[in-house]
């Protein structure tokens, strides 16, 4: 037997062009080499009976964010709450179980679903945490709650607010302390926590989103070293501005992800061109102008690292496509094009925008269930913009129809990892004019990302491509290839999906 051993997985259905009617795959060295009939399979050092299972390409998750993943799902979520006072009533009940001199990590408050939206302050925190400071981000994790103890770190910085609600620096100098105070083992815990998870929904790799005010240097370094280590494989993104040489040192393929040109509609810090429609908010925050833009997108084609953004406003999106219209007036659109930047979440987006992100041969990364978490009448997105602008909002159906490089993700924890539901969302959103086949929605949960990273032998099933993979049982049947997703005609739900097996570059780093 071969120190890695061939293995035949026979008697199952494998979604794949290379050969649709294919029951049986043979794996080696990391590659698939045969794809056919069980009858026909080849000799293998190992055979592993599929059952009649379904085998597709794995997933991968193009935004996600580790740590607070896995803080999040051992811990406060707050995701749940509809007041002020249950959200106390949380922290109170979560808060006892904690050393007295610990910080209270805990995510997912939304007050866009509370019927009274005044949130608690930075003193009755305190006094429900027993003294303990705490720190609560926001569902976009672009602001924060916290204790009168943290304030301090924030005063004078922009986006603080003595009530206890930060954003912008403020939010993230409070950030910064309440992670500092994880040890390294408590990061590391949290980090193989959420790739474990991962890994047991079909993920075979995620793209890790950070970046001062995002993470640390430390934190980056500390879950690229459990990429591919029984885990999925993890690409690294430093959102630094001008940060691209300390990308690469760092190990990262890209200097974006979380890079700001702007801040999220939850907090009202989207970079708008039209005033937020519930108050006197004004257009959001802009971080980044298109010099500076065309300026870092120059430094990562000189240092050889893809170049990328965080843009959700229209006034952010146009500013970064003006930046890489001028840097292509530098090197030509061409080498724009072969670099293969992208920008991340994009939801606020219009035909000549869209227009450019083609022209540039830009990479969208986005996040469908964030419509389906905030689009529709009354929710958040059309608290903060208004009905219309809402309902243009996250036209990823027709940026797909227009030719832009989809890679889809969660951006957990602000969604769940949750794969399937990403399809879902994509394939019926809440405006129907948006909505891609299923398909499409899953080719860009599956080879996108692959792409999006600079990987072309992964992300579909044919011999010579990387043997990566997932297999699955589909109660509800197939349609298409594909399991069935989408609501019958009489609106019942199928069930889900479960995964039983993922393979990542042959080795199996999930068995259910």
């Amino acid at each position: 037997m071969t120190e890695h051993p061939s293995v035949a997985f026979t008697n199952g259905r494998f979604y794949s062009a290379a050969d649709p009617r294919a029951t049986a795959m043979l794996v080696r060295d990391g590659r698939i080499v045969w794809l056919g009939d069980t009858a026909d399979v080849p000799s293998a050092d190992r055979r592993v009976d599929l059952g009649g299972l379904l085998v597709t390409p794995a997933f991968v998750d193009a935004h996600v964010h580790a740590t607070d993943t896995g803080l999040t799902s051992g811990g406060l979520d707050l995701s749940g709450v509809r007041s002020a006072a249950a959200l106390l009533d949380r922290v109170a009940e979560f808060a006892a179980t904690r050393p007295a001199g610990a910080v209270v990590h805990g995510h997912g408050w939304d007050e866009s679903t509370w019927a009274d939206q005044t949130p608690p302050t930075a003193a009755e925190l305190a006094t429900a945490a027993g003294g303990r400071r705490v720190y609560l981000s926001q569902a976009s994790v672009h602001s924060a709650l916290v204790s009168t103890a943290l304030l301090p770190a924030a005063e004078g910085s922009a986006g603080f607010d003595p009530s206890g609600w930060v954003r912008e620096q403020a939010h993230h100098a409070v950030r910064a302390v309440a992670l500092d105070e994880l040890t390294p083992a408590q990061r590391t815990a949290a980090q193989r926590a959420a790739l474990t998870r991962a890994a047991s929904l079909g993920i075979a790799a995620v793209h890790e989103c950070g970046g001062p005010g995002t993470s640390s240097e430390a934190d980056l370094l500390s879950v690229l070293a459990l990429s591919g280590q029984g885990l999925p494989r993890v690409y690294g993104y430093w959102g630094e501005l001008g940060g691209a040489e300390r990308a690469r040192e760092l190990g990262a393929v890209g200097a974006g992800g979380d890079l700001y040109a702007d801040g999220a509609l939850g907090s009202r810090t989207a970079s708008l061109r039209h005033p937020y429609h519930d108050g006197d908010h004004g257009v959001g925050e802009a971080f980044v102008t298109a010099e500076q833009a065309a300026e870092h997108l120059l430094e990562c084609m000189a240092v050889g690292v893809q170049g990328g953004f965080h843009a959700i406003g229209d006034a952010a999106i146009e500013a970064v496509l003006d930046g890489f219209a001028l840097a292509a007036k530098h090197v030509g659109v061409d080498e724009v094009r072969a670099a293969g930047h992208r920008i991340e979440h994009v939801e606020l987006i219009d035909k000549p925008m869209i227009a450019r992100m083609v022209e540039f041969g830009v990479t969208a990364s986005v996040q469908p269930v964030f419509d389906a978490l905030w689009g529709g009448d009354g929710r958040m997105y059309a608290q903060r913009l208004g009905r219309a602008r809402a309902l243009a909002s996250n036209p990823i159906g027709t940026m797909h129809a227009t030719g832009v490089p989809l890679a889809f993700g969660s951006d957990s924890p602000v969604t769940a990892l949750d794969p399937w539901s990403v399809v879902v969302a994509a394939a019926a959103p809440t405006n129907p004019v948006h909505r891609m086949s299923v398909r499409s929605a899953f080719a860009a949960s599956s080879r996108g990302g692959w792409r999006a990273a600079g990987v072309d032998d992964a992300g579909v099933l044919a011999p010579g491509k990387e043997a990566t993979f997932a297999v699955w049982a589909t109660p509800a049947g197939t349609t298409g290839g594909l399991p069935t997703l989408l609501p019958d005609v009489d609106g019942v739900t199928p069930e889900r999906p479960v995964c039983h097996r993922t393979v990542l570059a042959g080795e199996t780093i999930f068995e259910g």
